[in-house]
């Protein structure tokens, strides 16, 4: 089979505008450990800081964490945490 790349694919998975919030922080993680970054201390960055560059650009990671306020995601973490206990 001949690969044809004269167009544009689109590889279907989680749509951005259907992620939940903890999708979204799994694709942030993802993304950051891509890049090298350490993801822990960049989104803690982020979150407390609302400094978005904390956040790679790589995969659109920076805008789809954007789509969620700080204090949404970390009541995202939070229960999270507590429901595991």
């Amino acid at each position: 089979m001949e690969n044809n790349l004269d167009y544009t694919m689109k590889f279907e998975g989680i749509s951005e505008d259907k992620m939940s919030i903890g999708d979204t922080i799994d694709f942030v993680y993802k993304a950051l450990i891509e890049k090298g970054y350490d993801p822990i201390n960049q989104i803690i960055g982020y979150i407390l800081s609302g400094d978005s560059s904390y956040i790679t650009s790589h995969k659109n990671a920076r805008s789809i964490i954007k789509k969620f306020e700080r204090d949404e995601i970390l009541e995202e973490v939070i229960s999270y945490y507590l429901k595991r206990k």
